[in-house]
């Protein structure tokens, strides 16, 4: 039985994890998407804060994977194992909730987190690694990196990755660059220079973002996946959580694995 001391420093926990919580689910979060002219902003009653370590061991860091090249659209097409990879942005409570439909299914996923996201959010970053999924960089303000100029663009990678290290002391698995599915030369030498080996791309996009319905996103999903597919889908959109279970169901029916990036190719 627990002393009258010890109940005090138990109910002060409790207390703090349900403030830390209601906060996450109250607060906006900002727009996803990758087409063309929709850049994240922050909503009106967000405002960023210094990010805030997490206590807890290094997330993993960047790898080089052999044979691959330097932007990876798919991994191997001999495995029955596919990445579904998440856009880090939107509603922290849709986050959590995709996130959560993801490990009910038994699926791993990659999140490439918008740094303006982290600094209003930072404790999704502990949350998103603690559920066994891989965390990286997808710019910090999520503008057209492939039109900046090469000290905008470096310092968008660059942002992001100093909160990824402050949070996690990583700067997280991977880099995708922001509004486009493929990195320039330039914006691939950038994030090289800023320790990412390969530019993550992706071979199945979802138009999640076009919120078209769950039954048009898992259609589109399931008419072009196979095996060694990286989709790319967003957090933020109530059709992303709608369509995560059925989706998952399917990729079961066809024995495929939804596996962290890292993990597909990973012989």
């Amino acid at each position: 039985m627990l002393s009258q001391s010890g109940r005090r420093a138990a109910l002060r926990v409790a207390l703090r994890a349900a403030a830390l919580g209601t906060a996450g689910a109250a607060a906006a979060g900002l727009t996803a998407a990758c087409g063309p002219g929709r850049p994240a902003t922050a909503s009106s009653g967000s405002t960023p804060g210094p990010a805030r370590p997490a206590q807890a061991a290094p997330a993993a860091a960047p790898r080089r994977f052999a044979g691959q090249p330097v932007e990876i659209g798919h991994g191997p097409r001999d495995r029955p194992r596919v990445a579904l990879t998440f856009h880090g942005n939107g509603d922290p409570a849709i986050a959590r909730a995709v996130l959560a439909a993801a490990e009910k299914g038994g699926a791993r996923v990659t999140v490439l987190a918008i740094g303006s996201w982290l600094d209003a959010h930072p404790e999704l970053a502990r949350r998103i690694l603690d559920g066994g999924h891989e965390l990286g960089n997808h710019t910090q303000r999520h503008l057209a990196i492939n039109e900046m100029s090469e000290a905008e663009a470096y310092a968008e990678i660059t942002g992001c990755a100093q909160r990824l290290k402050r949070l996690t002391g990583s700067i997280g698995t991977w880099f995708r660059p922001s509004q486009t599915r493929y990195a320039t030369p330039l914006v691939q030498k950038l994030a090289q220079r800023a320790g990412y080996p390969h530019v993550l791309s992706y071979d199945v996009d979802s138009l999640d973002f076009t919120s078209p319905g769950a039954a048009a996103v898992i259609r589109t999903v399931t008419g072009t996946i196979r095996p060694g597919s990286v989709v790319s889908l967003h957090f933020g959109y109530a059709d992303t959580v709608d369509a995560m279970p059925p989706l998952l169901e399917e990729l079961a029916r066809r024995e495929l694995r939804a596996v962290t990036t890292t993990e597909l190719l990973t012989p």
